[in-house]
């Protein structure tokens, strides 16, 4: 691999705009010049489009735009150092350092190490005082290299100049990072973990590696990360007097841990109050009360610290979902385009039996929505079909699965995946799966605990915790469990089959409201997993009520980032300039489904975006169900109208929600302002061209 950054790339003191927008199509088009991307036009679209999703600046004057393109043709690094700076959206105010990260579209190995690399560099006043007293772009350029070449493993020179080597004695990622403060002072030991294990992770360890640095106190952090991850050491644990858990997942393997004092928060907490969770961690270690690892937890102590057992659970199930949804997107466009070709009545035994036969000269005739007409195009869509429904056939064993997996590790996984197969076996469905999960990882975790003779500690996590636990938990879950929850499963199906009229809106309605109430958090993905654990191969085939929830939530979901696309474009001068770029880039991420593209504006002024998309989200999902539109696809937006049936309506909610949406946002944001920070800039920014 050549060198990820090299002098081409670098933009020393240069004017280059003052809005990120301006900034990153002068990078992309430094990128595109070196002969790294095809075009600089795909690669400024892209990384503009990851923009609007979050802002990327950082505190301290530092930015970090990234993205994966079709355009890029290497992992490449760009980075200008402004003046004047440009605005990132970061909390303190613009940036003067600028890196922009460009990975090839499914290069994720490479995307995800250089931004953990550098977020951890950057958080490191050494290193970016070093780039701001850089004189040359070859210094920059061995800056850089000394951070994220060893992460790369791409043989990059070292660091040539006396600032580089004093400023870039970055550990592997993989390794804990510690203060190495004095033997006799305060020890803590933390873990930081974020959903995508990229640039909080590493950040908010280094955030808590500083703070303890100028308090005197002895951490040592495990990263729970997208570059692995080195399990701190026993002796390491055994010597802390208290733990800090900033994670926004589970725990891997928190049974290490088990007695200490604990202080737990999300990972943002860290990075942001740094000195604050310190300070809680010397108070729990001297506080019998405080909560423990695996111990008793006093009520209290769990709601001041925030770390109850209302955020665990939604840790537990939010890691379980997360490894589910692949299940789901695959499986559900495979049936869907197993559809497309083949017709609807190609499902079951005719597809099973296509393949039996695995020949394309007896072929049975083609569906009555076949796509030509064609035998050989019905073959392939009835193997699509077979794959697909193999595909949700793991949905809720990869559910269970990685909710034991969340609370238990390793030992949990294999208890957990058969309590989702059971769960399947026995019509318990999703509700099963989330019972049967939440029980093997806890019964997994507490014979985990237990103390053992060491001539069976190395049999515990493959053989003796999975084997007692599928006993213990497979025994509950058929003797006292199954029948209930697979009644309440059936009596759910029974009662949304039987919805109709008034009902059927008011639960579309319902769903849109959760679809945009906080866009990607949790009541957003209840709503959707609700709708994708419905998504079956029969109920596709069927066109039952799961596939109406299933375009509900779907066209809910795309309506916010849709409906401040259009605000922005009618009423401009309501939103700062990079609200309009954000609001640009949010057409393309509302017709993909992409909630998200809404959350910088929410983040900006909850109190009127909020309300505004959850009333457009519940016209939308209103409509869609009285329509009766239905979807196969459990993701994709427009980009899947194959997969939609009703299209016709399908696009009316879908207009119909962001109008509504879009004009009721408009009209509260003009409610009390005379003449907001936004619309002068609007005029500010057009009076030249007015003049």
């Amino acid at each position: 691999m050549s060198s990820l950054i090299t002098a081409d790339l670098v933009s020393l003191d240069a004017d280059l705009g003052t809005q990120a927008s301006d900034v990153i199509a002068r990078l992309a088009a430094s990128v595109a010049a070196a002969g790294r991307a095809t075009g600089a036009e795909g690669l400024t679209a892209d990384a503009l489009a990851r923009e609007s999703q979050s802002a990327t600046g950082l505190p301290g004057g530092i930015a970090i735009p990234h993205c994966r393109s079709t355009s890029v043709t290497e992992p490449t690094l760009a980075f200008a150092r402004l003046d004047p700076k440009a605005d990132f959206g970061a909390p303190d105010g613009p940036a003067d350092l600028v890196f922009m990260i460009a990975a090839p579209d499914g290069a994720g190995t490479e995307h995800l190490k250089l931004l953990s690399s550098l977020a951890r560099a950057l958080v490191r006043a050494e290193f970016t005082d070093a780039l701001r007293a850089a004189t040359t772009a070859e210094e920059v350029v061995a800056l850089v290299d000394g951070v994220v070449a060893p992460a790369e493993g791409a043989g990059a020179a070292a660091p040539s100049t006396p600032a580089a080597s004093s400023a870039v004695a970055e550990p592997k990622h993989a390794e804990p990072t510690h203060t190495g403060a004095p033997s006799d002072a305060f020890k803590v030991v933390a873990v930081t973990a974020c959903p995508t294990g990229i640039a909080h992770t590493y950040m908010a360890a280094d955030s808590l590696t500083q703070a303890a640095a100028d308090e005197g106190i002895d951490l040592t952090v495990e990263t729970q990360g997208s570059s692995g991850s080195t399990p701190l050491s026993a002796a390491t644990i055994a010597a802390a007097d208290a733990v800090i858990f900033a994670t926004d997942v589970g725990v891997k393997n928190e049974g290490r841990f088990a007695g200490k004092p604990v202080v737990v928060s999300g990972v943002k907490r860290a990075i942001n109050e740094p000195l604050v969770m310190l300070a809680e961690a010397r108070r729990a270690a001297t506080d019998p009360k405080a909560r423990r690892v695996g111990g008793t937890v006093d009520p209290t102590a769990e709601e001041t610290e925030g770390g109850g057992i209302g955020l665990k659970l939604r840790q537990w199930l939010l890691t379980g979902v997360s490894y589910m949804i692949p299940f789901v997107a695959g499986g559900g466009l495979l049936i869907a385009l197993g559809f497309l070709l083949a017709g609807y009545d190609i499902n079951g035994d005719p597809a099973r039996a296509i393949f039996d036969n695995n020949s394309l000269f007896d072929l049975p005739p083609a569906g009555d929505n076949a796509l030509f007409g064609s035998a050989l195009l019905t073959y392939i869509g009835a193997l699509c079909n077979l794959l697909g429904g193999w595909a949700f056939s793991f949905l809720v064993p990869a559910l269970a699965g990685y909710i034991a997996y969340a609370i238990a590790d390793r030992p949990g996984i294999a208890p957990g995946f058969v309590m989702g197969l059971l769960a399947n076996e026995i019509g318990a469905g999703f509700l099963g799966g989330i019972v049967g999960g939440l029980l093997a990882g806890l019964v997994a975790s507490f014979i985990a605990k237990r103390a053992t003779p060491r001539w069976l500690s190395g049999l515990m996590p493959v053989v003796i915790i999975p084997l007692l636990t599928i006993l213990v938990v497979g025994f509950v879950m058929l003797l006292v469990l199954g029948r209930p929850i697979a009644d309440a499963s059936e009596g759910l199906e029974n009662w949304l089959n039987g919805l109709s009229g008034g009902s059927i809106v008011l639960l579309g309605a319902i769903l849109g409201l959760m679809m945009a109430f906080d866009l990607g958090g949790p009541v957003n993905k209840a709503a959707y997993v609700f709708a994708t654990t419905g998504l079956t191969a029969d109920a596709i085939a069927n066109g039952g009520t799961e596939v109406k929830i299933m375009a509900a939530v779907m066209i809910a979901g795309m309506v916010p980032p849709l409906a401040m696309a259009l605000s922005t474009a009618i009423r401009p001068r309501l939103y700062t300039p990079a609200e309009r770029e954000n609001g640009k880039s949010a057409w393309l991420l509302g017709a993909a489904f992409i909630s998200e593209g809404a959350i910088p504006f929410a983040a900006a002024d909850p109190l009127r975006v909020i309300p505004s998309m959850m009333l457009g989200s519940a016209t939308a999902g209103a409509i869609s169900m009285a329509a009766g539109v239905t979807s196969a696809a459990p993701h994709g937006g427009v980009f899947v109208f194959f997969a939609i049936d009703h299209v016709i309506w399908f696009f009316a909610a879908i207009v119909v929600g962001t109008l509504v949406s879009a004009l009721s946002v408009t009209a509260l944001k003009q409610i009390g302002r005379d003449r907001t920070d936004a619309a002068f800039a609007y005029e500010h920014e057009t009076a030249p061209a007015n003049a």
